[in-house]
């Protein structure tokens, strides 16, 4: 018989985050490798981050890493660089993504953006209070709620919790009580508990990932493994 949802406290996140950063080290997340000293002076300091947080949609960051290589490599770097690039050309430097047409047409309706509304300089938008940018980035085509705070968390440096389909599982793993299933419901949880924090939201956020992806698995979860174990009814559950 599944057990009774339990409301998580600030003590039981920052428990887990603790556990997971002595298991794990550090994460550091988000990972950039291409920038260069002069990212911030060209307008481009957090361009890496956004291309990435779009590029990893639906598939693997080694995927996306590959992507980013390749539009390093070819030139195609800055937003300018991407506004301007022939379509055909940023399609194939990014194929290696998947849905290359699709993010193609996202990459370049992010880059307009900024040329065309922000002067070419990211820290323009970046510098908006945290509702009016959320919102904006909201607006911008193939920008949703995910993407939106990967960008604000760790490009724009302000505190947004991220939610994705790795920390929807722990939670429902874990057994939390969630009033609702939409993004904001699970976000509540950790945005109602912490205090706003970037870089203790960011190392969260790559903590519960890390564990997800090779731990706490959609198939075949090793909970045998697994840190939380004490505190997860599922865990429990599969390790009986």
């Amino acid at each position: 018989m599944p057990s009774k949802p339990t409301v998580p406290t600030r003590t039981d996140l920052l428990e887990i985050f603790d556990r997971l950063v002595r298991r794990n080290g550090r994460r550091n997340w988000w990972p950039t490798t291409f920038d260069n000293g002069d990212s911030v002076e060209t307008g481009n300091g957090g361009f890496e981050i956004v291309a990435g947080a779009i590029l990893v949609q639906n598939t693997t960051w080694k995927n996306a890493e590959r992507a980013l290589r390749n539009m390093h490599e070819a030139g195609i770097w800055g937003y300018l660089a991407v506004y301007e690039a022939p379509e055909s050309a940023l399609i194939e430097t990014i194929r290696s993504s998947g849905y290359y047409n699709t993010k193609t047409k996202k990459l370049r309706a992010f880059a307009s953006v900024i040329v065309k509304e922000y002067g070419g300089r990211d820290a323009n938008l970046f510098g908006l209070d945290l509702v009016d940018l959320r919102g904006r980035l909201l607006e911008i085509y193939g920008i949703g709620e995910e993407t939106a705070d990967d960008i604000i968390l760790y490009a724009a440096k302000k505190p947004s919790f991220v939610i994705d389909a790795y920390t929807r599982r722990l939670v429902d793993r874990l057994g939390w009580h969630v009033d609702g299933n939409r993004y904001s419901d699970y976000q509540r949880i950790f945005d109602g508990l912490l205090e706003p924090d970037v870089e203790l939201w960011g190392e969260l956020h790559a903590q519960l990932d890390g564990h997800a992806a090779r731990v706490c698995r959609k198939r075949d979860p090793y909970c045998g493994d697994c840190v939380l174990l004490d505190i997860c009814p599922t865990g429990r559950r599969n390790t009986r």
